[in-house]
């Protein structure tokens, strides 16, 4: 039987959207977001390939973070804007297939041709290369059943209250969708159970155990927080599928639009 989180106190609400065209860029919010099988199609859209063909992300460059990517799917066209100002935007157009490696497995891509890959390699200070997954779903790190990440605002409190900062920069999470919550890590009792938000239904796999990005700041990539030294203060004997796990992840059961401002069932 569903019924709201607990009736007793305000409902979980949507309080924030947010999307990576282009995996490992900056994120770029906003207020609606269809949700398909295989996560939302406008996000991680594309991913950055090194010369030999291995998925680059913040972990490594993290000056990634500076860089923001928007896609226009209605005119398909994908538009960069670089920390200095400069802006490459050009229609996609899909190259020659490639062999690329995307966590640990291999995975054929299709080059974007145009002026995407020199100015992201001129800027990175190394050979980089944008490509499209070849099978057109998004370049999530687990597939189907991680299409869709999400994590309570209060979960940050504690986070907050160790470092001693008055608020964290959310966006260092790279999640999808932020919810309005009472409890620090309230989420975590979701794994294994289904949520609905707005139009979709979302099947909670795990929980999203943190890696080093966390620690760069979220605009700069310049590493600035102890995240995981944080997490592990606290978490480290947190009953979680993932260690360090800051929010949960999930597959898209039954597609649909989610808005800022929808409320969240759980089943």
């Amino acid at each position: 039987m569903s019924d709201m989180i607990d009736t007793a106190r305000t409902p979980v609400t949507v309080s924030a959207l947010a999307i990576a065209p282009v995996k490992s860029l900056r994120l770029s919010a906003c207020s609606e977001l269809l949700l398909e099988r295989g996560g939302a199609p406008s996000d991680r859209r594309f991913y950055i390939v090194d010369a030999r063909g291995r998925r680059v992300n913040g972990v490594r460059l993290g000056a990634l973070n500076a860089v923001l990517a928007r896609f226009d799917e209605g005119h398909r066209v994908l538009t960069l804007t670089f920390p200095d100002g400069e802006v490459v935007s050009a229609p996609v157009e899909l190259g020659a297939e490639v062999q690329t490696t995307f966590s640990s497995a291999s995975r054929s891509a299709r080059e974007l041709l145009g002026p995407f890959s020199a100015a992201l390699s001129a800027y990175a200070g190394e050979a980089l290369r944008i490509v499209a997954p070849e099978d057109g779903r998004p370049a999530t790190d687990r597939g189907d059943r991680g299409a869709v990440t999400l994590y309570g605002r209060a979960s940050l409190a504690p986070l907050e209250r160790l470092s001693g900062r008055e608020e964290i920069d959310p966006r260092r999470f790279r999640m999808t969708i932020e919810l309005a919550t009472s409890e620090p890590h309230e989420e975590d009792a979701w794994v294994g159970r289904e949520l609905t938000i707005g139009d979709a239904r979302i099947g909670v796999s795990g929980h999203v155990g943190r890696c080093i990005v966390t620690c760069r700041d979220p605009d700069t990539g310049e590493l600035d927080l102890p995240t995981l030294d944080l997490l592990r203060a606290y978490r480290s004997d947190a009953a979680t599928t993932e260690p360090l796990a800051f929010g949960i992840y999930g597959a898209v059961v039954e597609p649909g639009l989610v808005r800022v401002g929808d409320e969240v069932q759980v089943d």
